[in-house]
């Protein structure tokens, strides 16, 4: 036997003898369960697009997936320039940046209020402005996913988690959200007031941390920051739909929602026996549930 080979054995042997002290050692840390996700039936959660036919008043795009009989719904939220939390009229709006050029006021004046649905007419091919506030008013029954869509590093994304944490503790709504970010540092931000007291989503990072962990067999030291994983099929070069790794997931009290866009691919993804979906179809999948 070579040198080269005596190494390797060698290597090899501590790092099997590491891994098993660690199983020993280190034992995994559930997260606590959150009312906010406990569901009797599969959820299927309502990502409305303002963008799909906007002569739709938001408003009515809401209350009509609430009246199909949808568990929840998706909210992406900016702050106004007077630091009001609306959610995002359209994608449009949303990435044109002009939301923090503008107080709540001025947003509904351009674009149509709550108070404009029954005149639509007065506002032709727009979208309402919901505030946050309104949002958690209107459903109080139902779960809103709320994600902070301001970057943070601009002055509305170094300001909104902390808004945010005020908004639900002064409407009592602390148990009946989810709050996540695609940027990690949101979250994070946000959990400094909350302390783990309100449901939080994976961000991408804290999805690719699992994701390697469950991988590396190293998944006993995997410390989750999440309560909820919203997973689409793949990450980057991470493929997602993976019964191993929802049922890793689960050992944690994780719930995982999976973003559905074809009734097609609801048998697969059933199978994994997953919390709930998202979708912009909720119409169809409710139809699926209910026929099957």
């Amino acid at each position: 036997m070579g040198r080269k080979t005596k190494v390797a054995l060698t290597v090899g042997a501590a790092s099997v003898a590491a891994w098993a002290a660690s199983k020993v050692v280190v034992k995994p840390e559930p997260r606590a369960l959150k009312k906010a996700l406990q569901f009797s039936e599969i959820a299927v959660i309502a990502n409305i697009d303002h963008v799909e036919d906007s002569s739709i008043h938001s408003l009515t795009a809401y209350t009509n997936a609430a009246d199909l009989g949808v568990h929840g719904f998706v909210a992406d939220i900016q702050l106004t320039k007077d630091e009001e939390i609306i959610v995002s009229p359209s994608k449009e709006i949303a990435c044109s940046g002009t939301i923090a050029d503008f107080t709540l006021a001025e947003l509904k004046s351009e674009y149509g209020s709550i108070s404009d649905q029954s005149e639509q007419s007065v506002h032709p091919n727009t979208t309402t402005i919901i505030s946050l506030r309104e949002l958690l008013e209107m459903f109080p029954q139902l779960l809103i996913i709320i994600s902070m869509s301001d970057s943070p590093n601009t002055y509305e994304g170094s300001l909104i988690p902390s808004k945010l944490w005020r908004l639900l503790k002064e409407m009592d709504a602390a148990d009946r959200v989810v709050v996540t970010s695609s940027y990690d540092e949101q979250i994070d931000r946000f959990n400094l007031y909350a302390q783990n007291s309100v449901a939080l989503g994976a961000g991408s990072e804290e999805i690719k941390k699992a994701y390697v962990a469950y991988t590396s067999k190293f998944g006993h030291l995997y410390k989750p920051n999440a309560d909820l994983f919203y997973l689409p099929e793949k990450l980057g070069i991470f493929p997602l739909v993976s019964e191993g790794f929802v049922d890793f997931l689960h050992q944690l009290n994780i719930t995982v929602f999976y973003e559905l866009s074809d009734t097609a691919d609801i048998q697969k993804l059933s199978k994994l026996e997953v919390g709930g979906f998202v979708t912009k179809t909720p119409d169809h999948i409710l139809k699926y549930f209910n026929e099957n």
